[in-house]
């Protein structure tokens, strides 16, 4: 995927926390002196599900996903790939399924409010869309990305090489 791609979702991801925490303790605060937030609690709702989406998104794209490969690793790497291959075409036919019913799902539910805080329900459920899309990208790149190196050896869809370990200080 693009650098400056992987550098937007983290940095969107980054807000979104950072959002997220700030609305939390302000709420708190707020709490305190009687006086709370009656929609803080659905924004940082909303915000988190955006946050999930985002941060599965980064971890598909790092193959940071936990995966239990006690059998699978028996098998030898072009068997692996193989069966990498046809795991990913089933799970992108999940998301783009998921993708139609999420979009569906958003414009059904476009006129509903999000509990107290006057916000469309439809922001609420666009992240499933969303987050399917970005999610099918990262695992497109992956398997791009797995077949053109299937010479080395060791590049598959799911478990990382050495190569494909980020940096703690990469975006």
């Amino acid at each position: 995927m693009l650098k400056w791609l992987a550098r937007i979702e983290f940095a969107a991801a980054c807000m979104l926390l950072a959002t997220i925490v700030a609305l939390v303790f302000v709420a708190a605060i707020m709490r305190f002196f009687d006086h709370p937030l009656i929609w803080s609690v659905d924004l940082a709702q909303l915000l988190f599900i955006w946050l999930c989406f985002f941060g599965a998104a980064r971890a598909m794209r790092e193959k940071s996903h936990i995966g239990i490969d006690l059998i699978v690793r028996a098998l030898g790497h072009r068997n692996r790939l193989i069966l990498e291959t046809l795991l990913t075409a089933l799970i992108l036919a999940f998301l783009a399924a998921l993708t139609i019913e999420g979009v569906r799902l958003t414009v059904m539910n476009s006129q509903r409010q999000f509990g107290d805080s006057g916000i469309s329900y439809a922001w609420v459920t666009s992240a499933v869309p969303v987050g399917c899309v970005m999610l099918a990208a990262a695992l497109v790149y992956n398997l791009v990305g797995a077949w053109r190196r299937r010479g080395d050896g060791r590049t598959l869809v799911y478990s990382r090489s050495e190569g494909d370990a980020p940096s703690v200080t990469e975006l």
